[in-house]
C-alpha cells in the first residue's frame, strides 16, 4: 500500500495511460495490452521486437522519471508474503492467457473501443477480484 495516494495522482496516471495507449494505437496500430506486448518479447515476430522493447522500456523509464521528479523513492509496503505473491502472479498470468489479454488491453483499450469481448472480460476480472478479496478477508480472515 502507498500512503501518499491522492485523487490527483490517480487522475494524472489515468490521463497518461490514456495518452500513451492512444499514441500507440494511432502511431503503430497496436493495442496497448501489456501481457501481449511482453509475451511478444518472449517469442518475437519479425519486425516487432523494436516497438515492443521500446514500450516496455518506456514503462520503466516513466517510473524512474516519476521517482526522479519526486525527489525521493516511493514508500510501498507489501502486505502479502512472497509465496502468496508468486501464486497470485501465476494466477494472473493464467487468467490473461485464458482471457486473451489483461486489464490494460481489455480494460483500458477494449472498453474505449466498445469491444463487447473486452467489456465481458473486464467484468470477469472485477468479479474475480471482488470474490478473491471476500474469500481472503472474510473467509480466511487474512
Amino acid at each position: 500500500m502507498t500512503d501518499n495516494f491522492t485523487p490527483y495522482s490517480g487522475l494524472l496516471g489515468g490521463i497518461l495511460i490514456g495518452i500513451s495507449t492512444a499514441l500507440l494505437l494511432f502511431a503503430n496500430g497496436r493495442i496497448a495490452g501489456i501481457s501481449g506486448i511482453v509475451g511478444g518479447l518472449l517469442a518475437p515476430r519479425r519486425g516487432e521486437l523494436g516497438w515492443r522493447f521500446m514500450f516496455v522500456a518506456g514503462l520503466w523509464i516513466g517510473a524512474l522519471a516519476f521517482v526522479f521528479a519526486r525527489g525521493e523513492p516511493l514508500r510501498i509496503t507489501l502486505e502479502a508474503s512472497w509465496p502468496t505473491m508468486a501464486v497470485a502472479g501465476l494466477l494472473v498470468g493464467f487468467g490473461t492467457r485464458m482471457g486473451s489479454g489483461c486489464t490494460s488491453g481489455h480494460g483500458v483499450c477494449g472498453i474505449a473501443r466498445f469491444s463487447k469481448r473486452s467489456i465481458v472480460a473486464t467484468l470477469v476480472f472485477q468479479l474475480s477480484a471482488i470474490i478473491t478479496v471476500l474469500i481472503k478477508r472474510h473467509v480466511l480472515g487474512a
